[in-house]
């Protein structure tokens, strides 16, 4: 897995100016810079076959999970088609006990944390205002909220600091992000404070229907000068070096060197959410140029050129993503509704008088459909509702 001794470091001229290790036709080069950071992927096959396994099993849960949209099975879906290289790349590189905060379309992400595949959907398919348990992968759940996590990565990084520890945290956001004044907040505590922080910018070209050229007239990384940041531009459809930069970022993090902002250049393939249509708004001139910037097609031809993806090797990826799939699958149509006064649990840590006063009125609502016109009625005597001068529960009815 010897590159080329050609420094490739940043490829110019392709409209990209990023740092580059994997070009489009496939074709290794190397960096005096970035080599090193990926000795142990090039000694080791296998985890040069994982990082494409990765990739080719969370495309595969992105279709199914975008088919199970289309099918009724979940209310929405943000697709990551396009992104795998970027989101696999800086995924893999992290440790077990850095902190993810991402936003809401860091799926493969997810999966390089080990989250479990029915967790992915369990939020899309409205069935939990969350996702998963945080502390078990250590990722938050994602955010909705545009940029907010920027912050929350910033305080979880400045707890490390204090704590003495050499974990990082890590906030993903895309373009659009750049925008909103809790990023820019972030940036400036970040660098006040020199926090262990990497914050991972998706530049997928589009924030909805607007194209980043619209909001900046610069690359994104320039504005990390202006905070006081070291910033690199990578390829973000080249997992070589997406993980070669982004392990850079994150040593610079543990050894003192504060945080650091990684604009990673990649391009959203399909549409923003599935209630998105893309082509409303989308030359498909420039999807069909960043098709050909595929990320799992140049990984693919690098790999079968060292003779490494053979047949059988593709088929047992294949078989893999396709299990991952099938699992996605049965475990999102097994997801049950849970209770309808669950709404109100956990929203404050202790008895909250007039939380406790809307419980028992929405109780009451439900009440009145206890004799339906089926026969079957909504209430549940086991489910209490809550005496709103205590926040206690009564016996009233829930609902099921």
């Amino acid at each position: 897995m010897t590159p080329s001794q050609v420094d490739s470091r940043v490829v110019r001229g392709t409209g990209l100016d990023a740092v580059q290790l994997l070009d489009e036709t496939g074709a290794r080069h190397g960096s005096t810079q970035y080599d090193r950071w990926l000795e142990g992927l090039d000694a080791d096959p296998a985890l040069a076959l994982r990082l494409y396994e990765d990739m080719i099993v969370v495309r595969r849960l992105d279709a199914e999970a975008t088919a199970l949209q289309r099918q009724g099975e979940l209310a929405l879906w943000p697709p990551l088609l396009g992104q795998e290289a970027a989101q696999i790349g800086s995924g893999r590189a992290l440790r077990a006990d850095d902190f993810v905060f991402s936003s809401y379309r860091e799926h493969a992400v997810a999966y390089t944390r080990g989250v479990a595949l029915v967790e992915l959907v369990r939020v899309w398919r409205g069935v939990t205002a969350s996702g998963w348990d945080p502390y078990a992968v250590n990722m938050a759940t994602p955010q909705v909220i545009i940029g907010a996590q920027t912050l929350h990565a910033t305080g979880y990084a400045m707890g490390i600091q204090n704590d003495g520890a050499d974990a990082v945290a890590v906030a993903y956001l895309g373009d659009g992000a750049m925008s909103q004044g809790d990023v820019n907040e972030a940036f400036v505590f970040a660098a006040t404070y020199g926090a262990p922080v990497v914050f991972f910018c998706q530049n997928n070209q589009w924030a909805i229907s607007e194209p980043v050229t619209l909001q900046s007239t610069v690359p994104l990384v320039d504005r990390a000068a202006g905070f006081g940041l070291p910033g690199v531009r990578v390829d973000g459809n080249d997992v070589l070096a997406v993980l070669a930069v982004t392990h850079e970022a994150l040593d610079r993090a543990r050894t003192g060197g504060g945080a650091t902002f990684v604009e990673a250049v990649t391009y959203r393939m399909g549409p923003h959410t599935t209630a998105d249509d893309p082509t409303r708004y989308r030359d498909p001139a420039e999807l069909e140029t960043w098709t050909g910037r595929d990320p799992i097609s140049r990984y693919r031809t690098y790999l079968t050129g060292l003779g490494m993806l053979t047949a059988d090797e593709e088929a047992r990826v294949q078989g893999v993503a396709d299990r991952a799939a099938a699992e996605l699958r049965a475990g999102c149509i097994a997801l049950e509704d849970p209770p309808a006064l669950t709404i109100f649990d956990h929203v404050y840590a202790e008895p909250h008088a007039a939380l406790a006063a809307e419980r028992a009125a929405y109780a009451q609502y439900l009440e009145g459909f206890a004799d339906g016109a089926d026969g079957e009625g909504l209430a549940d005597p086991a489910a209490g509702t809550t005496d709103p001068a205590t926040g206690t529960d009564a016996p009233t009815g829930g609902a099921r």
